[in-house]
């Protein structure tokens, strides 16, 4: 889904978005030891389950972007893998039972003179 004219300059930073928004680091997705270099790492194998799996939670987030909110610019999306993910693994589906809960909104009072 990302483009493969990508510069590694251009690349490292979506990667580690990806990485933070998940909580996680690159052997979750691709093929490497954890604590070796990066240039050891595997990365255009697909044989990782979860790599499999991200590609297409992207395809979705673009489809959301690009069909919901007419999204044509990368750099103006409004829906990431943050969104739903939080740091996790797995998206986050309820807040946690101990989230503060907002107050509702104020009533509106009513204009003078309205009937």
């Amino acid at each position: 889904m990302l483009p493969k004219d990508l510069t590694r300059e251009q690349l490292s930073p979506i990667m580690k978005s990806f990485a933070q928004s998940l909580g996680v680091r690159c052997a979750h997705c691709h093929v490497g030891e954890e604590g070796k270099p990066l240039s050891t790492f595997d990365f255009a194998s697909d044989v990782k389950e979860k790599k499999l799996t991200a590609r297409k939670m992207l395809a979705m987030v673009h489809r959301i972007n690009e069909q919901d909110f007419g999204v044509k610019d990368f750099s103006q999306v409004k829906v990431t893998c943050f969104t739903c993910h939080r740091g996790a693994t797995k998206p986050v589906a309820m807040p946690p039972a101990d989230a503060a809960v907002p107050p509702p909104p104020a009533a509106k009072k009513p204009e003078r003179g309205a009937a």
